[in-house]
């Protein structure tokens, strides 16, 4: 459950940094979903990030699973509105 902590924005900045494709999400249950498309060691360094979150975060639970690579999040990372 995320609210006004920036935690998407937090989540595409350190996906870009590690060099990741893909998108960050709210879902409507109120749960953020990162899909991330890159290196299996480079997604391991941004699982660790998300895992501490923004400082304004309390990050309690992330969970990860593999997924199919979608071309059309395979350039850039960005903030989608629409979850």
């Amino acid at each position: 459950m995320v609210q006004g902590v920036g935690f998407r924005y937090f989540a595409q900045r350190a996906a870009r940094r590690l060099g990741l494709a893909g998108y960050v999400r709210n879902l409507g249950d109120g749960r953020v979903e990162v899909y991330a498309i890159g290196d299996a060691r480079i997604l391991a360094q941004l699982r660790a990030e998300l895992d501490r979150g923004p400082r304004a975060a309390q990050v309690s639970h992330v969970t990860d699973e593999e997924a199919a690579i979608d071309p059309e999040f395979a350039q850039g990372f960005s903030v989608e509105y629409d979850g």
